[in-house]
Formats: C-alpha cells, sequence, structure tokens
C-alpha cells in the first residue's frame, strides 16, 4: 500500500450559488468530502494504491460514501459502521472562489467515534505512508485511535504526513486548535499548513522563520500552501518557494487535499522516501502538486475535479 488516509469521509452540502453568504444560500447539493477521503481518492487517480480509515453512519450517506471511495480504486477494509451516529455532514458556503465557509453537524458524528481497537493493524503495517488531519483530533475516542494509528504506522517505517487543515467552528478558540495539533507534531514527518495555520503553530508570518520554527518540533519537512501563489518548503538542509500555476478557478475547495496528494505520491514513489525529502529534489515536487492542486480549482466541487495523472503530465508538458 503508497498511501493510507485516516479520518473523516463526509457529506459536503455545497451550495447552489458562489458569492453569497451561508445564510443567503437558495439550496445546497451533497458531495462526498472530507479531506482524508479525498486525499485518498486524489492519491488513486494519481496512480497510487491508496486506503482509506475511517467511521461513517450505518446510514444511506454511509454506505453512500464507502461505494464512492471503492469506485474510485480506494481500498475500504478499514472502514466501520457506526449504528448509534449519524454520518457527519458539512453545510458550505462560498462567499468568493477562493474562500469557504464551513458549519458541521457533528452532535457525534460518527467519524468522532473510531476507537483504536476498529484501526486495520495490517494496512498500517504494509503502507509507506500514513496521511491524516486535525479533524480526528478533535474528540474520543476517534483522537486516541488516531494516535494509536500513528504510532502503529511509524513502527513499520512508515512517512507519517499531517495536514492541520483548521476549521475554526470545530474549535474553541485557535489555542485549543494550535495545542492539540502540537502534540503530534513531533510524531509527524510532514507537516503540511496554509498561510493562517503557519502563523497559529509557528508564531510568525516570516515563511522561513515559522517554518524553521516547526522544524525544531520534530518533523523532517514543513510545507506551506499559498494558494494560487504557488507553495513552499523547509527542511534543516534547505528551503524554496514554488511558483504556483496561472489558471481560472472555479472553486478552490479540495486544492490543499489534492496538492498533499499530488506531493506524497511523489515522495513515496521510490524505494526510499526518505530520499525524496532532499531540497534537490522536492522543487519538483511541489511543482507536480501544484499542478494537480491548480487543475482541481478548475471545476466545482472536490472529488469529481481531482485530476488523473494523465492529465497532470499533460498539462505539465504543455508549460513548458
Amino acid at each position: 500500500m503508497d498511501i493510507v488516509c485516516l479520518g473523516e469521509v463526509l457529506i459536503d452540502m455545497f451550495p447552489a450559488e458562489i458569492g453569497v453568504k451561508l445564510t443567503d444560500v437558495s439550496a445546497f447539493r451533497p458531495k462526498p468530502g472530507g479531506a482524508p477521503a479525498n486525499v485518498a481518492v486524489a492519491a488513486a487517480r494519481l496512480g497510487a494504491h491508496s486506503a482509506f480509515i475511517g467511521k461513517v453512519g450505518d446510514d444511506l450517506f454511509g454506505h453512500y460514501l464507502e461505494n464512492v471511495l471503492k469506485t474510485e480504486g480506494v481500498n475500504t477494509v478499514g472502514m466501520r459502521y457506526d449504528e448509534e451516529a449519524r454520518t457527519t455532514m458539512a453545510i458550505i458556503a462560498k462567499p468568493d472562489e477562493n474562500t469557504s465557509e464551513f458549519v458541521f453537524y457533528r452532535n457525534p458524528g460518527a467519524d468522532t467515534r473510531l476507537k483504536p481497537e476498529e484501526i486495520d493493524l495490517k494496512l498500517l503495517q504494509k503502507t509507506k505512508c500514513l496521511h491524516f488531519g486535525s479533524l480526528s483530533l478533535t474528540h474520543e475516542p476517534s483522537r486516541s485511535a488516531t494516535i494509536e494509528a500513528v504510532n502503529l504506522a511509524h513502527a513499520s517505517g512508515a512517512l507519517i504526513s499531517f495536514d492541520v487543515n483548521y476549521r475554526p467552528s470545530l474549535w474553541k478558540n485557535p489555542y485549543e486548535a494550535s495545542e492539540r495539533a502540537m502534540t503530534v507534531v513531533p510524531k509527524v514527518d510532514l507537516l503540511k499548513v496554509n498561510e493562517i495555520e503557519l502563523v497559529m503553530l509557528g508564531g510568525s508570518d516570516d515563511l522561513e522563520k515559522a517554518a524553521k520554527s516547526l522544524l525544531q518540533h520534530g518533523p523532517d519537512l514543513i510545507v506551506v500552501t499559498l494558494g494560487p501563489k504557488g507553495s513552499f518548503f523547509q527542511t534543516a538542509d534547505g528551503s524554496k518557494f514554488v511558483k504556483g500555476f496561472k489558471v481560472k478557478t472555479v472553486d478552490a475547495t479540495g486544492c490543499g487535499d489534492a496538492f498533499i496528494a499530488g506531493l506524497l505520491c511523489q515522495i513515496v514513489g521510490g524505494d526510499n522516501w526518505r530520499d525524496n525529502l532532499s531540497p534537490e529534489k522536492l522543487p519538483t515536487a511541489l511543482r507536480y502538486a501544484n499542478a494537480v492542486g491548480a487543475l482541481t480549482s478548475q471545476y466545482l466541487g472536490v472529488i469529481p475535479a481531482l485530476p488523473t495523472a494523465e492529465r497532470v503530465n499533460t498539462f505539465l508538458n504543455q508549460i513548458y
């Protein structure tokens, strides 16, 4: 297995219009979503063998979501069903094409009820990479399940990838979110943040200064996504800004998920993922990831917009 993604798979209720506030949206359309699930699908479309670990409600939406993942080629042996809690739902508004507002319906959501003993050990022992986000850290028992999965995958030599994916409505305040995220940062190899999360965790809006600060907590690689501008990486041996691609953006939702999937596919593609964390190789990997994110932004929704490897390669070949 190349990449195992752990966390939430849920129903995204996408707005019928872009450019209005949540309370002014006229209608919503259900779409499959959830950042780790998006990464699993994106990786599969890019040619990787991916799997998903998480929990959904034993309801129509839950079974629908598993079927979506299976149809996309994602291994779902790690999925679990909860008979007491419903599948989590996220209501989304798009004030503009690059901004999203989220309201999560979790009371509790089935994704927060994944237990440590429900983790699929075989998947974690065989994978090259485990990827997760902060939404599985908001509540127990999914918090303990996530940490257990990280420990198991790390013991097997897998790359541990963490996308902070900060969602304000799920936390009491930014301090709580930052504190919880920083408890797992020492356990990860790759930490991915956006500009807001960089300031939250790194204490500065200076890319290099904040990223170097975060390196001191244990990761080998800090990656900062900068939207249409591109991305930035920092390792102990060097750093670089990698320019983004100019495309007509329709919907930027999920572009960060597409980006990290592209990056992980590049990093774990060889025999030893550590060899691909050098400052010499990372610019090419980030350029590829930037392209995956840019192509995703050209269509509405996340999973329907995720590009195949062929489409990414064609796009990159046309650039030069």
